[in-house]
């Protein structure tokens, strides 16, 4: 056998292994769609009628549209159109330009949630999230309240201000966020970078201590981290959120009113596991974001920091019955 043709042998047998380890995997939606939104192509699931009551359900770091995988099915029996976009930076979320930042701010991630909206002619939704997709919820109901039927915020009110993060905590506050210091620095990047798999198991289990996901679980979540734009997004989140580095001036605008702690006047239900390894506010510290309805739920039995995958009916409760608020 010549020397060419044993290569093609080995990469098409190369290509036929990938392709059986991939649909290997359990998968929890159907075929991804895509659509120009701003700056992005946004890699989203989408399910229940077209013409039903919209729900964009946002994810957060490290975790993905997986998620919610389990609140999805429910939320389109009931006759929701439900949207779940990959952030920016995740899964198959791309950016249209090379020459656009891949900027993790906070305003950057809210306005790509208007963009997705107006793409996909989206007037109106109920908007639930947790982690940096927590921020963004609120940070569209603030920012944007005639777009938001209701709110679902997992911990409560996340809305950033760097002049308040410039502040130090005690030390035990200050431990929880060690991976923050760590991507402050280019060997935090580059660990990062390195082994981005293992980090976001780590976080996973010290989020979320009596959570027994299994391997096939977090494997089908970790594939959204292989984004090109993933490590660029992550640090300059985290690095952004310090005062380390600059966001982009078209957002000063909005940052101005989100660094000024905003009010939330959207019908609103806030949640939070009972063993919530990850740094978290109070409820009482932002019950007075919060001048609409609102209602706050403490969900028991060892439920962490992803509320949606870990307890997906108490979630799923939640957005139906902030939709009828």
């Amino acid at each position: 056998m010549n020397l060419s043709r044993r290569h093609f042998l080995a990469g098409t047998a190369a290509l036929v292994a990938a392709s059986q380890v991939k649909a290997a995997l359990p998968t929890s939606f159907g075929p991804l769609k895509q659509i120009d939104a701003g700056d992005l192509s946004v890699g989203y699931a989408e399910a229940g009628p077209a013409n039903g009551p919209a729900v964009i359900l946002l994810h957060g770091w490290p975790y993905d549209i997986q998620a919610f995988a389990e609140v999805v099915p429910e939320l389109a029996a009931a006759g929701h159109r439900v949207v779940v976009p990959y952030l920016r930076g995740y899964g198959t979320t791309r950016f249209l330009s090379a020459e656009t930042p891949r900027n993790g701010q906070q305003a950057a991630l809210a306005a790509d949630v208007i963009a997705l909206m107006d793409a996909l002619k989206i007037e109106k939704a109920v908007i639930g999230g947790f982690d940096w997709g927590g921020r963004s919820a609120d940070a569209v109901a603030a920012l944007w309240p005639e777009r938001v039927k209701a709110l679902v915020a997992v911990s409560g009110y996340l809305i950033g201000s760097r002049a308040v993060n410039a502040k130090p905590l005690v030390p035990a506050a200050e431990a929880g966020w060690w991976y923050q210091y760590y991507f402050s620095t280019e060997r935090g990047r580059a660990g990062y970078a390195a082994n981005r798999k293992e980090f976001a198991k780590l976080i996973w289990h010290t989020a979320s201590p009596q959570w027994k996901f299994d391997d096939a679980t977090f494997d089908r979540s970790a594939q959204a981290f292989d984004n090109p734009d993933h490590v660029d997004i992550v640090i300059h989140n985290y690095r952004w959120r310090l005062g380390l580095v600059e966001g982009e001036a078209k957002y000063d605008a909005l940052e101005a009113k989100l660094e000024a702690g905003p009010l939330i006047s959207v019908p609103t239900i806030t949640m939070e596991g009972d063993a919530n390894g990850a740094p978290h506010p109070e409820p009482a510290a932002y019950r007075n974001k919060f001048v609409g309805r609102y209602e706050h739920r403490l969900i028991g039995g060892g439920i962490g920091h992803n509320l949606p995958q870990e307890a997906p009916q108490s979630f799923v409760r939640a957005i139906l019955d902030a939709a009828k608020l």
